[in-house]
């Protein structure tokens, strides 16, 4: 995937919001991936041979460490969210 390329003289109102929006989608996209790593992380874990409680106590600390720091991102996505629905043109049709 390739770095956006904006030219600020040719943006109008409402492809501002639609990249705007669009980055949202991408960094929700982007969590889920790490929701579903966290997700294959335990399940490794939990079918390793061997496996002390501790080594598994560990695994869910380092899966709540990273869960916690997403739940954190989601909220400031949900509040760049909120801020680009107040700039939503009545005239934006794409």
């Amino acid at each position: 995937m390739s770095m956006p390329v904006i030219n600020p003289s040719d943006t109008t109102t409402c492809q501002a919001v639609v990249d705007l929006l669009e980055s949202i989608a991408l960094q929700e996209a982007g969590l889920a991936h790490i929701i579903n790593a966290e997700g294959e992380k335990i399940q490794a874990a939990l079918q390793a041979e061997n496996v002390s409680i501790q080594e598994l106590i560990s695994v869910n600390e380092s899966v709540l460490d990273v869960l916690t720091k997403v739940i954190k991102l989601e909220i400031v996505l949900e509040l760049k969210l909120e801020e680009v629905i107040k700039l939503y043109c009545c005239d934006c049709h794409d």
